[in-house]
């Protein structure tokens, strides 16, 4: 699979522009803000139907202007797809697949697979558990159709829940009732998911084992532990031993919406704590490379991979290393930013792959 052409109008900094790229690799080169990320989030949208940086739609229609357009076209299968994506303000968003609207945008999660490695990923590591839930989500849901819309019939239960907890303390009257109704309705749910994350754990933890020792050549001992309530007890054992804290705290304290990834090195130190930027970027560096192997075996093809910013966060070494792993059989179509042209030219000349570099000026792109 790969993106045979993109053409963005009134988006971020873009008033018009249409690219067509190499199936290889591909690079954005430019000073920072003039829009090289942007051209990066384009590609994410035409494949999750929203940016990688920012949740609110209306904020990508270009200053002055009322609406915004991507547009794509994927090569998958000897067969090609043109996907678009559409926004007027106060509208809703229009998400097509060769002019035909979806019925709904879960629909076409996971039909064009990507994995973006940026910067900002540093919150998995240096963030709340939530940063790190939104991660297994991701990629599981890129692989699973059923998965998001589980998820999506659990935290709308857990709302439901916490309502009524709330409701108990503010009218004292208990509806025991109806607490056991939303106990078996969360239970389904939430084991269904569990479930899910630790199959998804099972493929993919000796994926990132392989790449960190790839990137850091054996230099240290990493571990990364999938950490949930339901590891010990049942969930419905769970929801009925935490009733009165649950009630005290107004919310439910135990389920899978607690669930974190733990990531450890040096025999389990906290990586948060006491790993080193580098060590930290390296084992970021994994996971979405393992994120990217555990979506190619599953989908039977390979995904888009999104670099932004690489060669200003690893050092030479590191990043060397990365580009030739990257270059080889077992990936497919690249796109990667940096602010030095030359410096991707030269790399890319000395493991002789085939790149083609855009040049990004405040907006507007020469090849």
């Amino acid at each position: 699979m790969w993106l045979k052409q993109l053409s963005v109008l009134n988006f971020k900094n873009y008033t018009e522009t249409s690219l067509d790229f190499l199936a290889q690799v591909n690079a954005f080169a430019g000073p920072n803000g003039a829009g090289k990320t942007n051209l990066l989030d384009a590609i994410h949208y035409l494949a999750l139907c929203k940016s990688y940086f920012n949740p609110i739609d209306s904020q990508h229609i270009k200053k002055g202007e009322d609406w915004f357009m991507v547009q794509g076209e994927f090569d998958k299968d000897y067969a090609s797809d043109t996907i678009s994506c559409s926004l007027k303000k106060n509208q809703k968003k229009q998400f097509k697949k060769n002019k035909k609207d979806y019925p709904r945008l879960a629909d076409h999660i996971g039909q064009f697979p990507l994995v973006m490695i940026s910067p900002s990923d540093t919150s998995i590591v240096t963030d709340g558990s939530e940063e790190r839930r939104k991660f297994m989500d991701n990629v599981i849901s890129q692989t699973d159709n059923q998965y998001l819309d589980i998820l999506i019939q659990y935290n709308k239960i857990l709302l439901q829940r916490n309502t009524l907890l709330k409701q108990i303390r503010e009218k004292g009257v208990f509806d025991v009732g109806l607490l056991e109704v939303l106990n078996l309705q969360l239970v389904e749910a939430g084991e269904r998911i569990f479930s899910r994350r630790k199959q998804f754990m099972e493929r993919f933890l000796p994926e990132f084992e392989r790449y960190y020792a790839f990137l850091s050549t054996d230099a240290e001992q990493v571990a990364l532990v999938y950490e949930s309530p339901l590891m010990g007890q049942d969930f419905e054992t769970l929801l009925r031993q935490s009733i009165d804290r649950d009630r005290a705290l107004e919310r439910t304290t135990q389920g899978i919406h607690k669930d974190d990834l733990l990531f450890t090195i040096h025999d389990g130190m906290v990586l948060k704590k006491f790993g080193s930027q580098g060590q930290q970027k390296s084992f970021l560096i994994a996971l979405k490379l393992a994120q990217y192997s555990f979506l190619r075996a599953c989908k039977q093809y390979k995904p888009l991979l999104l670099l932004d910013d690489i060669f200003d966060k690893l050092d030479e070494y590191r990043t060397r290393k990365l580009m030739q792993l990257v270059s080889e059989d077992e990936f497919g179509q690249i796109f990667l930013t940096d602010t030095n042209g030359e410096r991707i030219k030269q790399i890319f000349d000395e493991i002789e792959k085939p790149i083609r570099i855009f040049e990004v000026k405040g907006g507007t792109v020469d090849v």
